[in-house]
């Protein structure tokens, strides 16, 4: 067994990659005394059939780095089992390819989970590209969240709904308990693994994490957002190479998580309250292009809507 597994699921993002690579080599480093080398740490990159020599990358660049190359596109939530499935570690960190982690910070998560043992999970400080914060610690979602989180109507939410929900209460500096954190750097203990599994592959993208998190929660385990331990994630580049699909799997995703955790009734509400709003959104955007009003942009928007309304938001578990 090593100490450490990172496992990065990666589509189509080679020169991010190549920074990720870049960066958790240094990362490294600074993890093993110069005297020792008794710290082993292994990188995992599954490969999702990318097109763009990603898997080429990893060859010629990293050749220390365990290749699991995909003949399709299978997915976050599944990649991330396939390199659950393969690792070693002791520590596990699921790591998105759009990251780069700051030279310290593996050092940090890892020493947070050794001296705290309930802690199950703990993630990291996300800064955004311009190194500005980016909100990644979260209580549970309700209801009210679901309506109102990554919709139409998100400007007209209580104040009090997003505050609760992202932790606005807190500092971001701070090492707290949360309810969940985000999936792109998410460091957990195998024995969470062990006594829940792996992702819920139903969540073929978004809510996976939340998900996970309230599984480990559900299993006695705590979950930690930790204030110094930096990252940078750049955000969303595989996904933003399908609009309609984000849109889709987004609005799906939550509407799973609510059917499993918050029962048929709260999933039916909320899975009518989003038809609703995107019905809305194709009239009003339809309106719109008619009247000559950024037509182009009014097309594509309503083609995206259009395929979030023939899927049907249908969340099955």
């Amino acid at each position: 067994m090593v100490d450490l597994s990172v496992i990065i699921v990666s589509w189509n993002v080679c020169d991010l990659l190549d920074k990720c690579l870049e960066s958790l080599r240094q990362a490294r480093r600074s993890l093993r005394p110069p005297d020792e080398n008794s710290f082993s740490i292994e990188i995992i990159v599954v490969d999702s059939a990318s097109d763009d020599g990603s898997a080429e990358l990893v060859r010629a660049k990293y050749p220390g780095v365990a290749l699991l190359p995909q003949s399709r596109n299978v997915g976050f939530t599944r990649g991330n089992n396939i390199g659950l499935e393969h690792a070693r570690g002791a520590y596990l960190l699921l790591l998105n390819p759009d990251t780069e982690v700051s030279p310290d910070s593996l050092g940090k998560l890892l020493d947070f989970l050794i001296r705290h043992p309930r802690a199950g999970i703990v993630g990291p400080h996300t800064l955004n590209s311009d190194g500005s914060h980016q909100s990644t610690r979260r209580r549970f979602p309700t209801l009210m969240t679901g309506i109102f989180e990554s919709t139409w109507l998100s400007a007209w939410a209580p104040p009090g709904v997003e505050r609760h929900y992202r932790m606005l209460d807190t500092k971001d500096n701070d090492i707290l308990e949360a309810d969940w954190v985000q999936g792109s750097a998410l460091m957990l203990r195998r024995e969470v693994y062990h006594d829940i599994g792996g992702l819920d592959e139903g969540f073929t993208m978004y809510a996976e994490e939340l998900d996970y998190c309230r599984r480990a929660k559900s299993a006695g385990w705590q979950v930690f957002y930790h204030g110094s331990a930096l990252i940078t994630h750049h955000g969303g580049k595989s996904s933003e190479q399908v609009a309609a699909l984000k849109q889709i799997h987004f609005q799906t995703s939550k509407l799973r998580y609510f059917r499993k955790h918050h029962g048929y009734g709260q999933y039916l509400l909320l899975r009518a309250m989003l038809l609703l709003q995107f019905s809305w959104q194709l009239c009003l955007e339809s309106l719109k292009g008619a009247l000559g009003h950024k037509r182009d942009l009014r097309a594509q928007r309503v083609r995206i809507y259009w395929q979030v309304l023939r899927k049907g938001l249908k969340a099955r578990l």
